[in-house]
């Protein structure tokens, strides 16, 4: 017997406040009878992913978006068994009505207009499902939602159409007392999460999950797995990613928007195109020129643009509005003023850096001698940054195990037949601004990069990238992607340097030198941006969750799970250490 007591929900009506309160949308009551979490994600948090499903459906309401026909004023005192009444059957599409009552709002695929008397019609993509009442409960809710508004307005209506464009059928619902009350319910309990401002928990091993577009934000399967231990996370099935960063650096280059294609020009001379539906984002090295029709199509499709200097410095990147979660940022914000949350996360992050770079030199190195010692003495570092006190003695002992990395740097690196560093390339310790040899200057590309990479997916995600725990905020520097990328630095900056360096994709005549300062040729940064892109691209298996992914796809995954941790559904903020 459960010994959790049983709270009934009671109806919270909905004051007419005018403006004050945003009116709740049919298709939201009807995520919410489906699933309150993903109401909650759409409504409240304001979150969206296509998936293949709600791309057809688009398709389907292609017709009965566009409006046509008109829905005549009611005539409260007439319906259509009034005597001798004899009226035209109308038919009206993409009506939108609201009851400001009620709080509620609909846009009404197709009406069919008997005297006062209506019958909403609901397109549906697929075939009618053949349950007991003829549909989903969640599709009958909304079509209730919707008569409850008409007769707001005066019109009559007991009855309303599901119409199935696969199988092309129609489904008569009926509006009785029981579909009322369950409607009511439904926009009862979805006003009250939305009022109570916490995301209500995931469903649990629900064949509802692996279909639904929100699956890879909601993060049902791993949040459970990290809160119950249990059940183990099915492969999280995200779409394939047919787009890519679009990389322009040739000097007195222009990017334009011609249709549906992006094309750039050197000198006013076509170079290269690139198709928008093809770009994940826009990344521009020194001085680019975007025309602003161009910067306004991508601002309006979401496309990030990235502005680095000429030498790869970030600098910062240019989106549309936003993320609108505002309650992500809330907690981040409370967080980050709060130094013992900032320790906790920052302890987190600095022990998985130390560990992965411990890894990354057992699987490299390239010496005769095991590093027995280095790999005890970076463990050493890590079990003692996670008992530091404040963020002034991790930074000391983040900084220590960072010197030993780096003295060992050169072990890593191939060497020719006499012992030599092949290519020029001798490393001896880690140096920038300006860098002072080859190795650092692939080193602080790769870092700009990868916070570049860091920041424009906790932009997408919802974070303000410029208020870390770890790293400090200061002007212009965006100090939740440095803290994000701390644990991913070997994985991937320092892993695809040794890639670039010992695959010979990167030659010495790669670089420039000017003075004791040592940069990347133009065509020394385009072979390192492919061999830094294919890291990116390249799956691991997660060790917690077992599936696999791709590094890209990696990150929304961590900084989404920082979110849940922010907001509270988990304890711990989980980070990533490879096996």
């Amino acid at each position: 017997m459960s010994t959790e007591a049983h709270q009934n929900e009671l109806p919270l009506p909905f004051p007419d406040a005018g403006e004050l309160l945003p009116l709740l949308p049919a298709r939201m009551v009807n995520e919410y009878q489906y699933c309150p979490r993903l109401a909650y994600l759409e409504w409240v948090q304001k979150e969206w992913s296509d998936s293949a499903d709600t791309v057809e459906g688009r398709y389907v309401h292609r017709r009965v978006d566009k409006p046509s026909g008109r829905l005549p004023p009611s005539s409260s005192h007439e319906t259509a068994d009034d005597p001798g009444s004899d009226h035209e059957i109308l038919h009206a599409r993409s009506i939108t009505l609201s009851s400001s009552r009620l709080g509620l709002i609909a846009k009404i695929d197709c009406l069919e207009v008997e005297g006062n008397v209506v019958t909403p019609i609901d397109y549906k993509r697929g075939k009618r499902p053949h349950v007991a009442r003829g549909a989903y409960d969640p599709e009958r809710v909304q079509l209730c939602v919707q008569a409850m508004i008409l007769e707001e307005h005066g019109y009559t209506c007991n009855e309303g159409i599901l119409y199935y464009t696969a199988s092309k059928e129609r489904v008569r619902v009926v509006f009785d007392d029981e579909l009322r009350a369950m409607t009511r319910a439904a926009v009862d309990g979805l006003r009250l999460i939305a009022v109570g401002g916490r995301i209500p928990p995931p469903l649990e091993d629900s064949p509802k999950c692996p279909r639904c577009s929100l699956v890879s934000i909601c993060l049902p399967d791993e949040v459970n797995f990290l809160r119950h231990g249990e059940p183990t996370p099915r492969p999280l099935f995200a779409q394939h990613d047919e787009s890519f960063p679009l990389y322009v650096q040739a000097r007195k280059s222009k990017v334009t928007k011609k249709g549906e294609t992006l094309e750039i020009t050197i000198d006013d001379e076509p170079a290269a195109t690139a198709r928008l539906a093809e770009v994940s984002q826009v990344v521009l090295l020194g001085n680019v020129y975007v025309t602003t029709p161009c910067l306004h199509e991508l601002m309006r499709r979401e496309i990030p643009v990235t502005w680095l200097s000429y030498g790869g410095w970030f600098l910062g990147h240019t989106v549309g509005l936003g993320h609108k979660n505002v309650e992500l940022r809330t907690a981040q914000y409370k967080a980050s003023f709060d130094p013992r949350a900032c320790l906790h996360v920052a302890k987190q992050m600095v022990y998985a850096k130390i560990m992965n770079c411990r890894t990354l030199i057992r699987r490299n190195w390239r010496g005769e001698d095991r590093p027995h010692t280095l790999v005890s003495e970076l463990k050493m570092d890590a079990s003692r940054s996670l008992v530091a006190s404040d963020l002034q003695e991790l930074l000391g002992i983040e900084g220590a195990a960072a010197s030993r990395y780096f003295r060992s740097f050169a072990h890593v690196l191939k060497t020719d037949g006499n012992g030599e560093v092949e290519y020029a390339f001798d490393f001896t310790r880690r140096n920038r601004r300006p860098p002072h040899d080859p190795v650092n200057a692939l080193l602080s590309f790769a870092y700009s990069l990868l916070a570049r990479t860091w920041s424009v997916t906790l932009s997408a995600v919802g974070f303000d990238v410029y208020r870390g725990f770890y790293h400090q905020p200061r002007y212009g520097r965006p100090a939740l992607a440095l803290d994000m990328m701390e644990p991913f630095r070997p994985l991937v900056a320092d892993s695809a340097v040794l890639t670039a360096i010992n695959n010979g994709e990167i030659k010495p005549n790669d670089f420039v030198v000017v003075g004791n300062s040592v940069g990347l040729t133009d065509e020394g940064r385009r072979k390192f941006i492919a061999t830094f892109e294919r890291r990116l691209s390249q799956e691991i298996t997660h060790p917690l969750f077992g599936y696999k992914v791709s590094y890209r796809r990696l990150f929304e995954l961590q900084a989404r799970l920082l979110g849940r941790h922010l907001l509270g559904e988990l304890a711990e903020c989980p980070t990533f250490i490879t096996r």
